[in-house]
Formats: C-alpha cells, structure tokens, sequence
C-alpha cells in the first residue's frame, strides 16, 4: 500500500507509527529505524508506516547533481513491506514541501492531515524550511500536540557509520561486496528490457540492455550479476556496465548476459544485481580477442555466482 503525504491518510491508518527518513538504499541503518518503528506500532495495535522522500531532497535544491539513487520508489516500497511495513508514506519534495516550517511540518501534516501517533527516526534527522528542525526540535514541537517521538542512533560496521554515502562510495569504486553487507543485499537496477543494436547476439553473447536512468552509475566495467524476471525466476550472468569502447557511437547501457538462457526478455521488467567486480572496461584490438575475454569473465562469474 502506498499514500501520498498531500492527501490525508484513510481512517485505518490513522493514529500510525510513523519511520521518517528518506531510506535510500534502505541499508542497516535505515532498517534499525523502520525495525523500531514496526515494534513499537505492533505493541500498541497500531499501523506500521515508513516514510520517505521522491524526489531526493538534492534533487531539488541541486538538479544537476549527478544521479546518485539507489533504490527507486517501487524497490523501496518491497523493502518497507518486507520489513513489516502496513504501508509506504511518500513526501512529494517540491517547492511547497522545501518552504515548509518546523513547526508546520509537524503540526499540519504529520499531526493534522496524517494524524500520526508516534514518530522514529535517526539522530542526525533534519526537516523544514532550511532545516530548521531536527530530532531536539521534533520532541519539542510532538509532546506539545501529542505527538510521541523516538530515535534510533547510528549501525556501526568496520568503525564506521553505515550510510548511503558510504554505499555510492563502495559502488563508485568498484567494490558492490562492501555495498552488499551495508544494505544486506546487493546493489540493484530494475528496468525495462530494451532493443539493441544486436551486436552481443553477433558474437555469441546476447544482453538484455537496460538504461540506467536515475540510479548512481557504478564503477564502469564488468560484473557477475544476477537477476530476477517477472516470473520469478533467478538467472545468473555477467553485465557489462559502460559505454561500450569497441563500438561506435559510445552509448552507456547496463548489458548482462545470462548463462545457459535462450528465451525473449525484450520489454519485460528485470532486476539486475551487481554482486562482484571483475574488472573495468576495456578496448581491444578485435573482435576475436574481445569475445575470448568475455568468455573469461563468464567462466569467473559462473564461479563467484556458484553459492548463489
């Protein structure tokens, strides 16, 4: 189930415990949040909403900040329910919402038009016109309306803070294992298979090609891959992640070849999972020992993939 924060919630999800984040990544850290936030509402009786940002905050003061998501709406709204979510609550970030005060932000919409009893978030939670609150900020403003509020601190891993910085750092340097155990899964783009110029067909090797659209671009290169069709069914593969240097024009597609498959993917939604890097992209002086590479990279990935 998912609502709009423009419109008041329906009746029975009113009187909510409310996890208030953006969630991207939904990584440990994100999890702690909407874990206190779903026992808390599960030991009164009451609904279980996590609550998120579309766009990103950056999106609208920087819209020219590179693409940086990495979860889109529909990925996260899996997430929240396997968490234990009633519901996904999505803040629409535009203009209105940014000039938003504190005050107004908890009064009028969590209290008035949501109507929520409690709130969770984590410690370094800011919201309102120039972020002019914070968790100080909403136990003060909440206890005057009744509105009850609890934080949830920082998940340590390897001395550091686990946050969505830490993971776009992780994918931007080609390390998607580190990615994996801050988010508990891997990295995933979903998309819609797309026509292309048929050449990996050519060579032995067909793709499904998918644009990466929003999602932070990963370090260019190869992958062992997963991924999950509409069906259901797990494939396994290697993904070439780039621009394509041997062929012209540059084009950036995310291309994974799937082993021991043969059927029409074209126009159906896939979720590709980056579980290992194998190496960057590279140009070669033919056809012949590009496709002797790729047959590399496959036998690695069928490797690295085995215990999947």
């Amino acid at each position: 189930m998912r609502f709009d924060a423009r419109q008041a919630l329906p009746d029975a999800y009113r009187g909510a415990i409310i996890a208030l984040g953006n969630f991207d990544g939904f990584h440990l850290g994100h999890q702690a949040v909407a874990r206190a936030a779903v026992e808390w509402a599960r030991a009164e009786g009451r609904p279980a909403i996590i609550a998120t940002f579309d766009p990103h905050p950056v999106r609208h003061f920087q819209p020219d900040t590179p693409h940086f998501r990495l979860t889109t709406l529909d990925q996260r709204e899996v997430l929240f329910a396997a968490a234990g979510a009633d519901a996904m609550l999505v803040f629409h970030f535009d203009a209105e919402l940014a000039g938003t005060t504190a005050a107004d932000f908890v009064g009028a919409l969590l209290v008035g038009r949501l109507g929520a009893a409690g709130v969770v978030t984590g410690q370094d939670f800011t919201f309102g016109k120039a972020r002019g609150g914070n968790v100080e900020v909403l136990a003060q403003l909440g206890a005057t309306l009744g509105l009850r509020t609890r934080t949830v601190g920082p998940v340590m891993i390897g001395g550091e803070v686990v946050s969505s910085s830490r993971i776009r750092d992780a994918l931007t340097s080609g390390d998607p294992t580190t990615a994996t155990r801050l988010m508990t899964r891997p990295f995933a783009v979903r998309g819609s298979v797309q026509h292309g110029d048929k050449v990996g067909r050519t060579i032995g090797f067909p793709t499904a090609n998918l644009a990466m659209g929003n999602y932070l671009r990963p370090r260019y290169g190869i992958y062992a891959v997963t991924a999950r069709l509409a069906d259901g069914r797990l494939l396994k593969g290697a993904a070439n992640l780039g621009v394509r240097p041997m062929f012209d024009p540059p084009k950036e597609l995310l291309e994974p070849h799937f082993f021991d498959f043969s059927g029409d993917l074209y126009g159906q939604d896939i979720e590709v999972a980056f579980h290992h890097f194998l190496r960057g992209e590279w140009a070669f002086d033919s056809l012949d020992a590009l496709m002797a590479q790729i047959a590399k990279d496959c036998d690695e990935a069928r490797h690295l993939l085995a215990d999947i």
